[in-house]
């Protein structure tokens, strides 16, 4: 799963610098990031923050989009809200099938770039919260599928939602809630698969690229508590390392 994540203001930028585009680095600073949230040191989808996503129609500049996917069949606000919650992440391997999904997984994907994200380990009883960023400090590039819903005086919500698939040898040893069935993580695009996940049309070629991450890229260490009366907001000092001394851990 998904649910909790890092997006500062460099990683917004990667794409565009990558393409030496310095326009659209200067456009995003001023017109687009005082849309939304970021920075984010963390943030819960279920909070439902306004991000930035690269989407199939516009690849090489971002759109504000809202974390949590309302497909363009829902009739009403109170079908919106029922529905919000349990659209903040989608199964790559079921995209194709379920309603919710298979629409925008067909012809509306898009990318959504982030430092890292959050998970949580149980040990006893209790949970304890895992930063996960790739090793080379370089933001991740994850897959998700987006949507535009209007409302019935005309509005429009754009929304998203990230694509998860079966979790590494590290996210299985990370998120072990016993009531889960298997241990999922995002789908992290690596940088020769990204453009080909907002072009590509066919869906076999686009069920190919659901697969895990490799986790000899990837690092964890445990950070304060994301929940409750400990947490600290969202805030820097929340992605740094904080040590547990009763967490057994290897």
């Amino acid at each position: 799963m998904c649910y909790d994540i890092k997006a500062s203001l460099e990683a917004q930028l990667a794409r565009a610098q990558r393409e030496q585009d310095h326009q659209a680095v200067e456009e995003i600073m001023e017109k687009l990031i005082p849309l939304t949230d970021l920075p984010i040191h963390h943030a819960s989808g279920f909070s439902h923050p306004e991000l930035l996503i690269y989407t199939d129609r516009s690849p090489d500049f971002p759109e504000v989009a809202t974390w949590g996917l309302v497909p363009f069949w829902v009739n009403d606000e109170e079908q919106r809200k029922k529905l919000w919650n349990s659209t903040l992440n989608a199964r790559g391997e079921t995209i194709f099938e379920k309603p919710a999904f298979r629409t925008a997984a067909q012809s509306n994907r898009c990318i959504v770039y982030v430092d890292g994200f959050y998970e949580h380990h149980h040990f006893k009883g209790k949970t304890y919260p895992f930063f996960i960023h790739r090793k080379d400090k370089t933001p991740m590039a994850l897959a998700g599928l987006w949507s535009e819903w209007k409302n019935d005086e005309g509005g429009a919500l754009k929304t998203f939602t990230i694509v998860t698939t079966k979790g590494n040898a590290l996210l299985t040893k990370i998120h072990n809630n016993p009531k889960l069935k298997e241990a999922r993580m995002p789908l992290i695009l690596p940088p020769e698969i990204e453009d080909k996940w907002l072009s590509i049309g066919s869906q076999k070629a686009i069920e190919e690229f659901i697969r895990s991450y490799p986790d000899n890229e990837l690092e964890a260490y445990t950070v304060r508590r994301l929940r409750g009366k400990d947490y600290v907001g969202n805030v820097p000092e929340i992605s740094h390392a904080f040590e547990y001394v009763e967490l057994q851990f290897d």
